[in-house]
């Protein structure tokens, strides 16, 4: 090899190296950017370094050869860029897409394992209180008419209860699979909040605990289910009456903007801490101060409001506010 081609060589190796290095921190200092940016440099920095290296290894003769080259180096970078663009872009969202993918499922995963946890917890339970009164029924422990009634109200309870725990889970795996299907359609929205309102009422003036509607009580439709919904806010109310003190009030507000009415449910527990807001709609899920943490259910009773609202293009959050929280739904319209 010739002193002159590798003079040219070493000249061409460094321009591009130049050219690599500066494309690199330019990457680095704009790395939180768009990915459209970083996918242009990326294309654009190797072009620059042939071209930087041809340059200057014809040291800076533009020949017609060399204007040739560059005339066919701008065709390519037309070509290059967009097609790298949307290139890049598709292989961009499809890994985005897989990871969401297996965090959903790694996450239905995790729910599906908690929720077996609380389930063979909640289920034992009244089970074994069942077994134990009917063990005392048959050993003629209570014998008695009014011993053997109160029993038998009991065992009924407690069997209730089970059967509840048990509709709860399979309407949950509807929900999850997607088979769940509801009737939906115009609905008032007022009828609902009124019978939902006055089926928890007995159940507040046993908690000392007033319950009160405001916003536009007649006249507001929405797209829905009306026995589900009706479902939703009777869980929302029975929640927030176990955990408002007595003497408080809980209030359910109706409303509506321009394509959405909205259903809201105040209460005054004192509020659900930070960390537990966005996962007490999660299937099993039971935090510290969780809405369903007093043995009343297993767990289930707002990822199944969140599952039915959703069913009916719906969807449902929580907030809190200065002497509690307020729980708040959404639905389309009429």
């Amino acid at each position: 090899m010739s002193s002159d081609t590798l003079h040219a060589l070493v000249i061409g190796l460094l321009g591009s190296l130049g050219v690599v290095g500066v494309g690199a921190l330019v990457l680095y200092l704009l790395r939180g950017r768009a990915l459209t940016t970083s996918i242009v440099l990326l294309t654009l920095v190797p072009l620059v370094a042939i071209i930087v290296g041809v340059v200057g290894t014809s040291q800076f003769m533009f020949t017609a050869e060399l204007r040739r080259t560059a005339i066919v180096w701008l065709v390519v970078t037309a070509v290059s860029v967009p097609s790298a663009i949307v290139l890049g872009s598709s292989l961009a969202r499809a890994i985005v897409w897989e990871r969401e993918a297996l965090e959903r499922e790694r996450s239905a995963e995790r729910s599906r394992r908690e929720l077996l946890a609380w389930l063979s917890h909640d289920l034992r339970t009244p089970i074994a209180g069942v077994q134990a009164m009917t063990e005392a029924l048959e050993d003629g422990v209570v014998s008695s008419p009014e011993d053997v009634k109160q029993y038998a109200q009991l065992i009924r309870a407690e069997t209730l209860r089970l059967a509840s725990m048990i509709d709860d889970l399979f309407e949950m795996s509807q929900i999850n699979a997607g088979t769940l299907a509801l009737d939906v359609g115009p609905i008032a929205v007022d009828d609902v909040v009124r019978s939902a309102v006055e089926a928890a009422r007995p159940a507040g003036e046993r908690h000392g605990v007033r319950l009160a509607v405001e916003g536009r009580p007649r006249g507001t439709l929405a797209v829905g289910a009306a026995p589900e919904l009706m479902r939703v806010l009777r869980n929302l109310l029975g929640n927030a009456i176990r955990h408002t003190p007595e003497g408080s009030t809980v209030t359910v507000s109706i409303g509506s903007d321009r394509s959405e009415v909205w259903l809201r449910v105040d209460d005054s527990c004192g509020g659900i801490p930070d960390h537990d807001l966005a996962k007490v709609f999660d299937m099993g899920y039971r935090g510290s101060a969780a809405r369903e943490s007093d043995g009343q259910g297993a767990g289930m009773g707002l990822a199944i409001a969140r599952g039915l609202l959703d069913a009916q293009s719906g969807s449902i959050d929580v907030r809190n506010h200065d002497t509690g929280c307020q729980f708040e739904i959404r639905l389309p319209a009429a």
